[in-house]
């Protein structure tokens, strides 16, 4: 953000609080800041959600005595949204940008009522699970995760995909009304939409709810929709690899500036223009996992070290000073059940993926201010 820009923002972001705990804002660039975490009552200061609700006349504390009975109205995911609405209908003589980032789809998996039950949990397909998924993970269980694994049906988890189901439906109507305020006040064809989001979630999977240190499908392939009337190509789409680390060169493309050469990210800017082929834009993506549960709080969380490196076929997961790791095809077991960490047969595909990993890592570390001198 700069001087001749407004960004707005509404609802979580990482960057400058961690739940449970304040900390200090960075120099963000944000005019509007509506900061909003989870649905805890637990902050001292600074929570804007629970701040409008009591200026509402309403008591978060009451309300999450029955999280689900909140009207959707009062939702922490409407809030966001009505945020939203407010700064696009305000006047704007300068180019701006808008975050809204409601918490959901997220534990504790409160959908409102009447989403929740818009779906039938026994016609719902339930979380990809063997029983040989619990011997996997006890293998992993000195890797940082938010739960333990055990058997779906310890822990209703057609019930939290139902509610998961009801959040994202929540989520998708309010995107609606952005999209309708945008319309609304003539600014629709003059604004770029990008749909995303940091993670993804178990929701059963393996036996695991929640996130941490693990890297399965529904955790890492999150969604990516951007669209922009006249000046994107409509209606594409495509399984081609990309990471979050694309959006920022993205924006810079798009607004017509540099993008510098020590950025890790690519610019989608050729594709989403119909000038490359939208199938294909990375030979491979990469996570990285660093320290991210930190053992406060008594949760007994080491602070594990991982990275994940992924192509069209194979998956890649090293457990950093923990010896151990997955290899998945993921052509061949696209449910990640069987770990060919340590076939022999797989040691030269192992070798490759680790090799690049590697590749990338040194690749990615900032060398410091431009060089100038011969050495």
């Amino acid at each position: 953000a700069d001087e001749s820009s407004d960004c707005g923002l509404s609802g979580k972001l990482h960057l400058s609080a961690a739940q449970g705990r304040i900390e200090k804002r960075p120099d963000d660039g944000y005019r509007i800041f509506q900061w909003s975490h989870g649905v805890q009552n637990d902050w001292e200061e600074g929570h804007a959600w629970a701040d409008w609700l009591k200026s509402e006349g309403h008591d978060l504390g009451e309300l999450l005595k029955d999280r689900e009975a909140i009207p959707p109205e009062l939702h922490q995911t409407t809030w966001c949204a009505d945020r939203a609405i407010d700064f696009i209908e305000e006047e704007h003589d300068e180019p701006w940008l808008f975050s809204f980032n409601c918490f959901d789809p997220h534990p504790p998996f409160d959908a409102p009522n009447e989403y929740r039950e818009r779906y039938d949990q026994d016609a719902l397909p339930g979380p990809l699970f063997r029983e040989s998924d619990l011997e996997a993970q006890a293998k992993l269980i000195g890797i940082d995760f938010q739960s333990e694994a055990r058997r779906p049906e310890e822990f209703d988890a057609k019930r939290i995909q139902a509610s998961y189901f009801g959040m994202v439906e929540l989520i998708d109507e309010n995107v609606g009304r952005m999209l309708d305020a945008l319309e609304r006040t003539g600014q629709r064809e003059n604004t770029m939409v990008i749909f995303m989001s940091d993670h993804g979630e178990t929701l059963g999977d393996h036996g695991l709810v929640q996130k941490g240190c693990r890297f399965y499908e529904g955790l890492v392939r999150v969604p990516l929709i951007i669209s922009w009337p006249g000046h994107i190509v409509q209606g594409v789409r495509s399984e081609a690899l990309v990471e979050l680390t694309d959006i920022a060169p993205t924006l810079l493309d798009f607004a017509g500036l540099p993008v510098p050469d020590q950025m890790q990210g690519r610019s989608l800017h050729p594709i989403l223009t119909g000038l490359r082929s939208p199938y294909l834009h990375r030979e491979f993506v990469r996570c990285e996992y660093y320290h991210a549960l930190v053992p406060h709080k008594g949760r007994g969380f080491e602070g594990t070290y991982a990275t994940m490196i992924r192509d069209k076929r194979y998956k890649l997961v090293v457990y950093h000073g923990h010896d151990i790791g997955e290899l998945f095809d993921l052509e061949h077991d696209p449910g990640e059940f069987e770990n060919m960490w340590e076939n022999p047969a797989c040691a030269d595909i192992k070798f490759d993926l680790m090799k690049k990993s590697f590749d990338a890592l040194a690749f990615g570390v900032d060398v410091g201010a431009e060089q100038t001198a011969g050495f």
